[in-house]
């Protein structure tokens, strides 16, 4: 009888063994990207995986992060190549190219769902009338210093600088007697057009159709960060490499104040202890005459191809509905929620001495002075390349500041 058992439980075995792979097989397969989370923020990543996949047992969901530089080259391939992730995250400013290049989807959303959203974040990701993305996690800039270097500058650690003016001052102070970087102003790419409007100064006529940058007060502007790149009070590679260059020399100790978002203060954390220990938060100075923060959004937006559009606009929602929103904001401590309820929650009102914590409440403060300044113009790409480029000329000493300026309005103005 015993050597009947042994084929019957072997053939149940790899009946049960075949069903599962069916099973598997017969379900859904889903992957969603985001940009640069990894590896600090897996185990949140993972549990939203595992959620999912609860609520929706016939869906296998896979998480890929993909860094920032490489984003928007490997979404392009994808939506060619027909096989185009359901959900991606985005930042404003790629949303607006990638729209402009028919790469994603408008979801419908109903009037309920459009209300769990701050009608600003929602409309940063609406064009044209169509909402083209669902908006994620954002944080006010805030300027993290160095205490010691503050110290070793004749700088009192006890009252940072509140304007701009004073954080220029600082920085010369800074290079001036420590040999050390003060500041390195996040003025590479198009963020001059961010400065511009935090300063009260127009880009864009009231219609939208033409570039007004290049006036007097503009060219002030500029010209003060061309002086200080010319005396040496910032590092060469300022416009080559922006916030990542800027998070690195501060990790690394030769660097007196970092303007970043509270997020960046984890990475300083994570990759050197001793400095983050130095380190105190202050405001970002806000310009009375513009009177807002240029704040980076970020959000989930469903790629043009996607199999099944309304499972894609499913997962997207799910990402960013009121408890995941809080819990992201829970696990990077240091990032605010896009959705109402969330924000409402007592977590954004408690902190301690550490230097995340003080990131966290400083920029709690600054949020209704938050607004994502990223425009929304023909041909962004072009006109972008076409700012950037000629912002360097002027840095290098290649042009005058007017002339960089005259030209890109010149540029842009064909187009626009």
């Amino acid at each position: 009888m015993n050597a009947f058992k042994k084929p019957a439980l072997l053939t149940a075995a790899l009946l049960a063994a075949a069903s599962t792979g069916v099973a598997n097989a017969q379900k859904t397969q889903l992957e969603f990207w985001t940009i640069s989370l990894a590896p600090l923020f897996n185990d949140e990543m993972n549990r939203l995986v595992t959620q999912f996949e609860k609520e929706n047992p016939t869906v296998s969901l896979k998480w890929v992060d993909v860094p920032s530089n490489a984003m928007e080259q490997k979404l392009l391939a994808a939506v060619a190549s027909g096989r185009p992730p359901a959900a991606v995250n985005l930042s404003s400013d790629m949303a607006v190219k990638l729209v402009q290049q028919g790469a994603l989807e408008p979801l419908t959303l109903d009037a309920a769902a459009k209300k769990l959203y701050f009608v600003a974040p929602l409309n940063t990701f609406t064009f044209d009338g169509k909402v083209m993305g669902v908006p994620w996690y954002w944080a006010p800039k805030v300027v993290a210093y160095n205490t010691d270097i503050f110290k070793k500058a004749g700088l009192d650690p006890n009252n940072p600088p509140r304007t701009l003016q004073t954080i220029i001052a600082a920085a010369k102070t800074i290079k001036d007697k420590t040999g050390m970087y003060g500041f390195m102003p996040n003025i590479s790419g198009i963020n001059m057009l961010y400065l511009f409007q935090e300063a009260g100064l127009p880009v864009l006529d009231k219609g939208g159709n033409k570039a007004v940058f290049n006036s007097p007060e503009h060219i002030k502007l500029v010209q003060q960060y061309v002086d200080l790149f010319k005396g040496g009070y910032i590092p060469e590679d300022t416009m080559r490499r922006g916030y990542t260059a800027a998070t690195e020399l501060y990790s690394s100790g030769k660097l007196g104040m970092l303007i970043t978002g509270p997020q960046f203060i984890i990475r300083v954390e994570n990759d050197n202890k001793a400095i983050y220990n130095l380190t105190k938060v202050a405001p970002y100075p806000i310009n009375i005459a513009g009177n807002v923060i240029h704040t980076p959004l970020m959000g989930f937006t469903v790629p043009k191809g996607t199999r099944d559009k309304a499972l894609a606009q499913k997962l997207a929602l799910f990402l960013t509905n009121d408890a995941n929103q809080l819990q992201f904001s829970r696990v990077t401590k240091t990032t605010f929620p896009s959705t109402v309820k969330s924000s409402t929650d007592k977590f954004f009102k408690q902190g301690s001495a550490s230097a995340i914590d003080q990131g966290k409440l400083v920029a709690s403060t600054e949020l209704k002075k938050a607004k994502d300044l990223t425009l929304n113009y023909p041909d962004a790409s072009k006109l972008n390349k076409v700012f950037k480029d000629n912002i360097e000329g002027a840095m290098a000493g290649q042009k005058t500041v007017k002339a960089a300026l005259d030209d890109i309005v010149k540029a842009w103005n064909a187009s626009l």
